[in-house]
């Protein structure tokens, strides 16, 4: 994991990626009858879904690391 003593802790990108996240689920929910319908057809749509998911794991896995990072939660060494 990399040290931010010399930076101090990530909080723009946790803001960022926070609000990034936000927006998106925003925008998820409020299209959800085409979001529905588009991802529902089948044939080439099928990416969508797939995108869409990696989207959201992609988002809200840096959102929550630097969150964690701010909060100076780290993983238990194993040694």
């Amino acid at each position: 994991m990399a040290t931010t003593s010399s930076k101090g802790k990530p909080w723009g990108k946790t803001v960022i990626m926070g609000a990034i996240s936000l927006a998106s689920y925003i925008f998820l929910f409020k299209n959800e009858q085409l979001v529905t319908e588009v991802y529902t057809k089948g044939g080439v749509n099928t990416i969508f879904p797939i995108v869409t998911v990696f989207w959201f794991s992609f988002v809200h896995g840096a959102f929550a690391s630097n969150l964690l990072e701010c909060l100076g939660i780290e993983a238990k060494s194993s040694h």
